[in-house]
């Protein structure tokens, strides 16, 4: 997660006001792992994504996320986690991603309400309130997806 994508700046900001208030755990680096297996298992999902360190020489990113790895810091906040988390499921190995589009914010906010029981009503109302899209029946990128409906914000 790079603070200075432009094209993300008010979902940074959405997130620095309604989740990092709502959620101050953090995991460290020997944890990350085991709670990204954790993660990936409860979707339903096989084959996560590895943790491995984020290289020092990424200064301005917090972490960021492919299909196949997560590179993070020492410590994380959890909600960081489920942010990356959201990054690899709507990404493929190929390299194709949402970005911050509609279907990576709305499986970060299934991530948010199932992992880390936050509330779904708020957080859309706030999403909403924002103007940052999201697809309430988002799922994983690698998976076989339904027609899917305009997303909210669309």
């Amino acid at each position: 997660m790079s603070r200075g994508d432009r094209a993300a700046r008010r979902l940074y900001a959405w997130e620095d006001a309604e989740v990092a208030p709502r959620d101050a755990s953090r995991v460290p680096f020997a944890r990350l792992q085991a709670l990204v297996d954790h993660v990936w298992a409860a979707e339903g999902l096989r084959f996560p994504p590895r943790v491995r360190p984020l290289p020092r020489q990424a200064r301005g990113t917090v972490a960021r996320a492919t299909r196949l790895a997560i590179e993070a810091p020492a410590e994380l906040p959890s909600w960081v986690l489920l942010h990356e988390l959201a990054h690899a499921m709507s990404s493929t190995a190929d390299g194709g991603n949402d970005g911050h589009g509609p279907g990576f914010v709305g499986l970060y906010l299934q991530l948010l309400v199932r992992h880390a029981r936050m509330p779904r009503a708020a957080l859309e109302a706030s999403l909403t309130a924002a103007a940052i899209g999201f697809d309430p029946a988002a799922r994983p990128a690698f998976l076989d997806r339904p027609a899917r409906e305009p997303a909210i914000g669309d």
